[in-house]
């Protein structure tokens, strides 16, 4: 519940940023920062899509697989843990990057994209551990998991 809790907040600020910048607001709440310098950078756009819309696709799926993970059929689904994983992983180093590039680059910090990032952060975290819990909760659903348990 609380991956799909932060993936929602996710995609809100995501949503937010996007709105900006494909023109719908016209100046961004920033009581922190420069976020219309970084929102307005070079780097705000990549291939050819605003960063942040990527990142409401992102949020997206992970809203979506965490909630499918929520399902009783799928409760303790390792595929599932293991897609949550993998996704919060990636846009982690991504939010790193951005950050990077915000910090060394743009010369600007939005604290927009610092919250993102935190939030994206926390997700992988929380994704880890379940990951963790279910592979520890059921080492028979790989087979080479289940061979190392009953060699020890």
């Amino acid at each position: 519940m609380m991956v799909a809790t932060l993936s929602l907040l996710g995609l809100l600020v995501a949503l937010y940023l996007t709105l900006f910048k494909i023109g719908v607001i016209g100046e961004l709440t920033c009581r922190i920062g420069s976020c219309e310098t970084v929102n307005t950078s070079r780097w705000s756009m990549f291939l050819g899509l605003p960063v942040a819309a990527w990142g409401m696709a992102a949020y997206l799926v992970l809203l979506m697989l965490s909630l499918i993970g929520l399902q009783p059929r799928f409760d303790g689904s390792r595929p599932v843990a293991v897609a949550l994983t993998g996704i919060a992983g990636a846009g982690t180093l991504f939010s790193a990057w951005l950050t990077y590039l915000e910090l060394a680059v743009i010369h600007a910090i939005c604290i927009w994209c610092v919250t993102s990032a935190v939030i994206i952060g926390t997700i992988f975290l929380v994704s880890v551990l379940d990951l963790r819990s279910v592979t520890a909760a059921r080492p028979d659903a790989d087979p080479e998991l289940a061979d190392a348990s009953t060699s020890n």
